[in-house]
């Protein structure tokens, strides 16, 4: 494992949301073990998500800076978990207020960062970088397919024939394997800008912002050779160099402190609860439903999961996203029907808000995964080895589905959309019949587990290409020395 120098400083800014905080917290976790001085930059509601980090690692600082005030964003609001899907792009203009004050806290620093490794919703530290004469790293929680589609875009910027047909095919021919998908299927952020007005300040910003992160120094991205080996082939091609790493599946620390129950979350009793409820079942009988940080389902899509669950007849934990600040008419979304807990009492737990995901996924008990597909999700069922229904809703998730269910055959697809009502008896069949020991996906979980868990050992691809990372930036601190 290549140690760093500890005159190695690095700057470390995520994007507040879950579930792109999480793997770039992970991510941190490893270059603290490996002996760099480390700064993540937060503003104060993120600050108590660093908790489990921080208490692994003391030796981490923050910087925390006040949120940008912005009259989309509801006073209190500092986290995308807090805002409807629409909310990204909006988070993703306010942040650019951050760039001045990091500038004044860089240049009153007795030692300042010899890199920043951010988030690639925030391409505005690319010029950050440059400003400051340092090297900017953009990390993806995405995968690498994810990546290629969002470079693609932001610098081809494709538009629709008909600008009414939302299911009109965008064909992407550089892209190994020539992949296409229906408008609708994009990413929003991207749609939002091809569709909006030229010379709009918010989208024109957020163009600058993607096409940033192409012209960044380097490339992380959690994801891991043996996977999207062809995808991560073709970045290094169009980037021009070789300055990607994969170092996927990043893993949360695994032991009583900081550990992987808190990962997210901070409710060790909730934690203890779940698990207590696990461990009265038998193997594989449990299905586990989460649609991620973000996604609220309507009032008649929580009826029909909820009815469908019923119909199944076997075990669930379903975790449910209540409505956010952000959401009009709040008491449309996330209402668990009257008399359902009732009624499946003893075969189901039903959690709302925040649950350990890792440490679910990993029981014994779990034997299929009812999932938004979101990349973070998508690895850690990888890592337990659990199948998986998928049902997309958005951002990477239609791309990731397509992966998983075509080309990796390791998961279902139910339904796609995030307006799409599914029907509750044909849900209920699929929910029933996707823990079979002898099931295809089944199967194909149990290979990728080994594969992913190898990547991430000693001499695995992942293990290399996480080392080869350390020594790129140790290097750069030698040479400002």
């Amino acid at each position: 494992m290549a140690i760093a120098s500890a005159r190695a400083h690095i700057l470390v800014i995520p994007y507040p949301a879950q579930g792109h905080m999480i793997p770039l917290l992970d991510l941190t976790h490893q270059l603290a073990s490996r002996g760099f001085t480390i700064t993540i930059l937060v503003t104060p509601q993120n600050l108590p998500l660093l908790n489990p980090l921080l208490s692994k690692h003391p030796s981490i600082e923050t910087l925390v800076l006040p949120f940008p005030a912005h009259p989309s964003i509801p006073a209190g609001v500092e986290n995308a978990k807090d805002l409807p899907d629409g909310g990204f792009r909006t988070m993703i203009h306010a942040l650019g207020e951050l760039d001045n004050p990091t500038v004044q806290w860089f240049q009153n620093h007795p030692s300042p960062p010899v890199a920043i490794i951010s988030d690639m919703f925030l391409g505005w530290t690319h010029h950050l970088a440059c400003q400051l004469s340092i090297r900017r790293f953009m990390f993806s929680p995405s995968g690498a397919l994810t990546v290629s589609i969002i470079y693609s875009l932001w610098s081809d910027l494709p538009k629709r024939i008909d600008p009414n047909d939302d299911s009109e095919m965008i064909s992407f021919l550089k892209i190994p394997a020539t992949p296409a998908y229906p408008w609708w299927q994009l990413s929003p952020v991207y749609r939002s800008y091809a569709d909006g007005e030229s010379g709009d300040p918010i989208s024109e910003f957020i163009k600058d912002s993607f096409r940033s992160n192409i012209a960044s120094w380097g490339l992380i991205i959690n994801t891991f050779s043996e996977l999207e080996r062809d995808y991560l082939d073709h970045l290094k091609q169009e980037l021009g160099h070789d300055r990607v790493w994969a170092v996927g599946p990043l893993l949360p620390p695994d032991d009583d402190q900081g550990g992987p129950s808190e990962r997210g979350g901070s409710s060790s009793d909730l934690a203890s609860n779940i698990l207590s409820w696990l461990e009265s079942c038998e193997d594989q009988t449990v299905v586990y439903v989460c649609f991620g940080s973000q996604a609220v389902l309507t009032n008649e899509q929580m009826e029909e999961l909820a009815l469908a669950l019923e119909k199944s007849r076997v075990k669930f934990l379903w975790s449910v996203k209540m409505a956010t600040k952000g959401h009009e008419k709040a008491d449309q979304y996330g209402m668990i029907p009257s008399g359902f807990e009732d009624r499946v009492a003893g075969r189901g737990l039903v959690v709302k808000g925040w649950v350990p995901q890792v440490l679910i996924l990993s029981h014994r008990a779990v034997g299929g995964f009812l999932t938004h597909a979101g990349w973070n999700s998508v690895l850690e069922a990888f890592v337990a080895g659990v199948p998986m229904l998928a049902w997309p809703m958005g951002a990477d998730q239609f791309l990731n589905a397509i992966l998983l269910v075509d080309e990796l055959k390791v998961a279902i697809r139910v339904c796609e959309g995030a307006k799409t009502v599914p029907d509750s008896g044909a849900l209920a069949g699929l929910i029933a019949g996707v823990m079979g020991e002898k099931r295809e996906e089944m199967v194909r979980a149990r290979e990728l587990r080994r594969v992913a868990l190898e990547a991430v050992e000693e001499n695995g691809s992942s293990f290399k290409d996480l080392d080869g990372l350390v020594r790129h930036l140790a290097q750069l601190a030698s040479q400002k020395s």
